[in-house]
C-alpha cells in the first residue's frame, strides 16, 4: 500500500511568500512624493501667455467708455451759457476719469474695458515666482490704487491744465520774459521725454506682454486674466464691415485729392442750364423777377440778361454772387448793349 504524499505545511509556505517587515515603510517612502505633489497642485502656477491684442482692446474700451460718459454729461448741460463746458473740459475729463477709478479699481474690481477682456490687475511685487506666467498673485494694494489715481487721473488733469495755460500766457514767444520762455522749454522737453519714454515701453511690452504703460511698470500693477476658462470672442461680421468702410474711407482720401473741382462743376454744368431753361422759361426775362427787364444788364462774363435793381442787389448783397442761369461767379456788370 502506498504511502501517503506528504503536504508541506501551512507556516512553511506562509514564512516563504511573506514580505519583508519594512516594505510597507519603503513604499510609503516611495508615493509620499506624489501624493504631496497631487495635494499642492493646486498652488502651482498656470501657464498662459497674457494677450497683448486684449490689453490693447481694454484700454481703447476705456477710452471709449470715457468718451460716451463725457457726451452724456454734455447733453445735460447743452442749455447753460455756450463756452462754459469748454472752459471747465480738463475738470469735467478729471471728474469722469475718478469716478471709473473709484467704482473699478479702488474697490478690487476691473476696469470696464478691463471686465469685457476678462483682465483684471494684479500686485507683480506679491506674486509667487515660480518661472511660468500663472494667474495667481493678489490685487493692487492700497498705495498702489492711490498712486495709481494721481499719476493717471491727477497727472493727466495737472499737465492739461499746464499746455493750456503756457499757450494762452503764450510762453513759446520770443518777446516773452527769459523766465517763461525757460519754462517753455521746459515743458516741451518734458513732453519729448515721456514720449521717447512711452515709445521706450511700448517695445518692452511688445516683447515680454508684462506693461502696457509707465504707470504699470512704476507700480508694478500688471494685468492678468481674471478666469483662464473664458476665450476671446471675435465677431468676423463687424469686423468684415469695419475693413470695408476703412478700404472705402482709405480710397476716397486717396481720389478726392486728385479730383478737379472745376472739371466736376463742367460736367454738371448741363444739368444745371437745362434745370434752369426749363424753370425760368423765356431767357429773355430776368431770372429773378421773372419779367422782362425795364433796363437790361448783362452779368460778365456769361452775358446773361438782369433787370439792373435785381442785379445789382445781388452783387451788393455778396461779393461771389454766381448766375441764376448759369451758376458761374458774376465778376462785373455791364449795362446790355453797351461797348
Amino acid at each position: 500500500m502506498a504511502d501517503p504524499e506528504t503536504l508541506p505545511s501551512p507556516s512553511a509556505s506562509t514564512d516563504s511568500s511573506s514580505p519583508p517587515p519594512d516594505a510597507w515603510a519603503a513604499e510609503y517612502r516611495r508615493l509620499l512624493p506624489q501624493w504631496e505633489s497631487m495635494r499642492d497642485s493646486s498652488k502651482i502656477a498656470i501657464p498662459i501667455s497674457i494677450s497683448r491684442v486684449n490689453q490693447f482692446d481694454a484700454a481703447r474700451l476705456d477710452v471709449e467708455m470715457s468718451a460716451m460718459l463725457k457726451e452724456q454729461l454734455v447733453k445735460v448741460f447743452s442749455l447753460v451759457k455756450p463756452g462754459l463746458l469748454f472752459q471747465y473740459e480738463p475738470e469735467l475729463d478729471a471728474f469722469l476719469e475718478f469716478l471709473i477709478w473709484r467704482f473699478s479699481i479702488w474697490v478690487d474690481k476691473p476696469t470696464p474695458g478691463n471686465a469685457l477682456m476678462n483682465l483684471r490687475y494684479r500686485d507683480e511685487r506679491a506674486a509667487p515666482i515660480t518661472g511660468k506666467e500663472g494667474l495667481e498673485g493678489p490685487g493692487l494694494s492700497v498705495s498702489q490704487k492711490v498712486l495709481y489715481c494721481i499719476s493717471t487721473v491727477g497727472g493727466q488733469y495737472i499737465w492739461s491744465r499746464l499746455q493750456s495755460f503756457s499757450a494762452f500766457r503764450r510762453w513759446g514767444d520770443s518777446e516773452q520774459r527769459p523766465l517763461a520762455r525757460r519754462a517753455w522749454g521746459l515743458v516741451q522737453h518734458a513732453e519729448g521725454l515721456y514720449r521717447a519714454s512711452s515709445f521706450f515701453n511700448l517695445l518692452l511690452f511688445l516683447y515680454g506682454a508684462r506693461y502696457k504703460t509707465i504707470v504699470e511698470r512704476i507700480l508694478k500693477a500688471r494685468l492678468v486674466y481674471e478666469n483662464p476658462n473664458m476665450n476671446r470672442a471675435v465677431s468676423f461680421e463687424y469686423m468684415n464691415r469695419q475693413l470695408v468702410w476703412n478700404e472705402f474711407s482709405e480710397m476716397l482720401l486717396l481720389l478726392l485729392p486728385l479730383l478737379n473741382s472745376s472739371s466736376v462743376k463742367k460736367f454738371l454744368l448741363p444739368f444745371s442750364k437745362d434745370k434752369s431753361a426749363s424753370s425760368s422759361g423765356d431767357e429773355a426775362d430776368c431770372p429773378i423777377c421773372r419779367s422782362s427787364p425795364s433796363i437790361p444788364f448783362v452779368a460778365l462774363p456769361c452775358q446773361h440778361r438782369y433787370c439792373y435793381y435785381c442785379l445789382q442787389t445781388r452783387c451788393a448783397a455778396t461779393s461771389s454772387y454766381r448766375c441764376a442761369r448759369c451758376n458761374e461767379i458774376v465778376v462785373a456788370i455791364q449795362r446790355q448793349g453797351s461797348s
